[in-house]
């Protein structure tokens, strides 16, 4: 090797070594965080046998996460059985509360249209741990147009006035009814969750056009996150970009939030996976951006 050579190559380990570093170095915000313990919660959509048809626990989120730094989470509702809503919400607030875990918020399961609803979330509404509100969307059996309905805008709407914020799960063909949702509550924030579950393959028109009028509202975040479930045998990171990129050019740099989706992710990617495969894709943005996609927006939002 001559000395031309030599230098090349010791510039691209340093090169490769820089970006290593930065990697451990970034910390890292989990906006959405699944936990469940199924002795205690059931789980209709879980089949028995299912990968996934099993506890996961904080020591096992600690070891899918070893080494990424991940220094807070934000706990997203895992769609329980219908009477044990209140459960769910009573064991994760109090894995925040223990402080013992990286867990420092939640986001609980509740139907804004039920006529329970309001003395459902009474109680819990002034708990510090209490960030928003979920109900699935694009569910199997769920009609396009559940949201839209006045009894849940309502819902959503209190939400809103509790100071709390409200996720937004849906197919990529009801995003119109996501900006209707918006749109006829205007003093609740909102976050996209799964970049809107737009699609890896096929026509992406539709999706790319409800992105894009869905981001002109300044109330809504957008979670990057989901899509690698969607995801072939042996993807790559290429794979994942164009729906990626889509949403973080229309949201812009600081209305985008990294989100784990672990252990669902796992069905296609590890945990580490998933984070270092995004890690590849917004590489070329500028730092700041990437602290922003990876940690300020979260902390800014959530208020953790």
């Amino acid at each position: 090797m001559n000395r031309r050579h030599f230098l090349a190559a010791s510039a691209a380990i340093a090169v490769q070594d820089l970006v290593a570093g930065e990697r451990e170095r970034m910390p890292i915000v989990d906006t959405h965080l699944h936990l469940w313990d199924l002795p205690r919660l059931r789980l209709p959509w879980i089949r028995p046998g299912d990968a996934l048809d099993r506890t996961f626990n904080t020591d096992d989120y600690r070891r899918a996460s070893e080494g990424l730094n991940v220094v807070k989470a934000v706990y997203m509702e895992v769609d329980v059985a219908a009477d044990q809503k209140r459960a769910e919400a009573d064991f994760v607030l109090e894995i925040c509360r223990l402080a013992n875990t990286p867990l420092v918020g939640a986001v609980i399961g509740g139907d804004p249209a039920a006529e329970g609803f309001r003395a459902y979330l009474e109680p819990l509404r002034n708990n510090r741990y209490l960030k928003g509100v979920r109900r699935i969307l694009h569910a199997e059996g769920t009609p396009a147009g559940t949201g839209t309905q006045e009894a849940f805008l309502r819902g959503v709407r209190l939400v809103g006035e509790w100071g709390l914020r409200f996720d937004l799960c849906m197919r990529p063909t009801d995003l119109g009814d996501a900006i209707r949702i918006v749109e006829a509550c205007p003093d609740t924030r909102f976050v996209l969750d799964h970049c809107g579950n737009g699609p890896l393959t096929g026509d992406r028109v539709q999706w790319q056009r409800g992105i894009e009028r869905l981001a002109r509202h300044e109330r809504v975040m957008c979670k990057i996150s989901g899509i690698v479930v969607q995801a072939q045998p042996n993807w790559r990171p290429e794979d994942l970009a164009p729906v990626i990129n889509h949403c973080l050019t229309a949201f812009g740099p600081d209305r985008v939030m990294f989100a784990g989706d672990w252990p669902v992710c796992t069905r296609t990617a590890t945990f580490r996976q998933w984070v270092e495969a995004l890690q590849t894709i917004v590489r070329e943005r500028p730092l700041e951006e990437r602290r922003k996609l990876f940690h300020d927006n979260a902390v800014r939002f959530y208020g953790i």
